[in-house]
């Protein structure tokens, strides 16, 4: 078997602060499995259909054990917001991180639910049914246009469904209040994909490379009224459950590297986050029509933008460099053996070998010591981070990221509390499930997701 670590069945690492059971696995823990799928019928957090991220009940358990009183929690990867949406909801300072802008609409949007007017929100989808009405029964010319620079390799709307969207965008287009605005942006943006001729199988594809008929039309006013008579019911949901003092949750669309420009030292209590897998699952490719559609992106320029500053990179970004090793912040020798494993397997297969894969693993826990060292900046004295991760499997090696971060963490100076595996079998990622992988992984690798505990000292 190959692998750069013990399995999860065997010790987890022999720090004296760090719970291991007697049986010597990892603590299973107090927490929740922190699966996406139960948000998508839970009030605010059912708008907006995510690939990744973990469920509200998952931060509410986290939120109830590490806090007590008004407190300030920081998510450095926002997503969709439901660390952000639980803590308004709890009365909590919400502070958040993310690069997607369509992400950081999603999230700023669900986290200031409760200062939406509920009347006026009724009343502008009742102004929006009979407007989309009237257009599609009858000789409306839309204003609107596809986004110019957005190309796909099929047809992305058809002609009937294209002008229904158009019909969409262009009363959307002419909303003045902002908050408003974004209500149905984000409906428009969280159902786009289900009138399209692509889907999620599960990254972003054409249905017909997934065996699924194009759409020739579609019901997309109905559709986009639906999701917006949703949003109204969880926004007079969300004023009731929230106190009207609560701020709204602050979304800095940027980078949390660049949190010390915009987070005091020392002034938070809770982390709540789960930064993107060492699965290459693309988020940003995967969001690429929200952000043509949403005018976030005007050409591929904008989107390498945002491939930058991705926590990680990607294995195509960086594959065709000679070597990128590790930083000096990576003080882990275990992860420095782990990456020279990965270097010298499958070199005749050139960028599909494991150079190409050993860049990408080494960006991405370069990453993890920059993260834990924002982490350690921001957090209070004693105050904790909650850091939900999966391992990995690349090259057919096992690759603990769980115990890595852990490790970086260490020797930054924050306390590894535990390393909690609340869910111990999750589904196959992109890598293994790709074209990319050598060979299928063993069956004695398999993937699990881990809440790593850490505490400021």
């Amino acid at each position: 078997m190959n692998e750069c670590a013990p399995t999860i069945q065997e010790t987890l690492f022999d720090f004296a602060d760090t719970n291991v059971s007697e049986a010597g696995s990892r603590s299973v823990g107090p927490y929740s499995d922190p699966a996406f799928a139960s948000n998508k019928s839970f009030p605010v957090h059912r708008w907006v259909p995510w690939v990744a991220g973990f469920s509200r009940e998952f931060v509410v358990s986290a939120l109830d054990k590490h806090l007590a009183g008004r407190s300030t929690v920081l998510d450095p990867f926002a997503g969709v917001g439901t660390t952000l949406v639980e803590a308004v909801v709890a009365g909590h300072e919400a502070v958040g991180f993310e690069i997607n802008p369509f992400a950081v609409l999603a999230s700023r949007t669900k986290a200031s639910a409760h200062r939406i007017r509920s009347e006026s929100l009724r009343d502008m989808i009742n102004r929006f049914w009979s407007f989309y009405s009237s257009a599609v029964d009858g000789d409306y010319v839309c204003k609107s246009e596809p986004p110019h620079g957005f190309r796909t390799r099929g047809e992305f709307y058809s002609p009937a469904v294209l002008h229904k969207v158009l019909i969409v965008n262009d009363f959307i287009n002419h909303l003045r209040q902002d908050d408003l605005r974004d209500v149905f942006r984000l409906a428009f943006a969280a159902t786009m994909i289900s009138y399209s001729n692509y889907s999620y199988e599960p990254s972003l594809s054409r249905r017909v490379s997934a065996g699924k008929q194009d759409i020739h039309d579609f019901p997309v006013g109905e559709t986009v009224l639906a999701k917006l008579r949703e949003m109204e019911t969880d926004v007079a949901w969300m004023r009731e459950h929230v106190d009207g003092t609560t701020k709204p949750a602050t979304v800095f669309n940027e980078s949390f590297f660049t949190a010390h420009r915009k987070v005091d030292t020392g002034t938070v209590d809770l982390v709540v986050t789960s930064p993107p897998y060492l699965n290459n699952y693309h988020y940003n490719r995967n969001t690429r029509p929200h952000l043509y559609w949403l005018g976030y992106a005007n050409g591929n320029k904008d989107l390498l933008v945002l491939e930058r500053q991705n926590f990680g990179k990607y294995w195509q970004t960086v594959r065709n460099s000679d070597h990128i090793g590790l930083d000096d912040t990576v003080r882990v020798d275990e992860i420095a053996e782990c990456i020279s494993q990965l270097r010298s397997k499958n070199t005749h297969k050139g960028v599909y070998g494991g150079n190409g894969w050993a860049n990408y693993a080494a960006t991405y826990f370069n990453d993890c010591a920059r993260f834990v060292i924002s982490a350690k900046r921001t957090l209070r004295r004693r105050g904790t981070a909650l850091v939900v991760i999966g391992n990995s499997i690349l090259q057919g090696v096992m690759i603990p990221t769980d115990r890595y971060l852990a490790k970086i963490a260490d020797s930054h100076g924050l306390s590894v509390v535990d390393i909690h595996i609340p869910r111990s079998t999750r589904v196959g990622n992109s890598i293994i499930r790709s074209d990319v992988r050598v060979h299928k992984a063993e069956t004695s690798h398999h993937l699990y997701e881990a809440v790593v505990e850490l505490r400021k000292r």
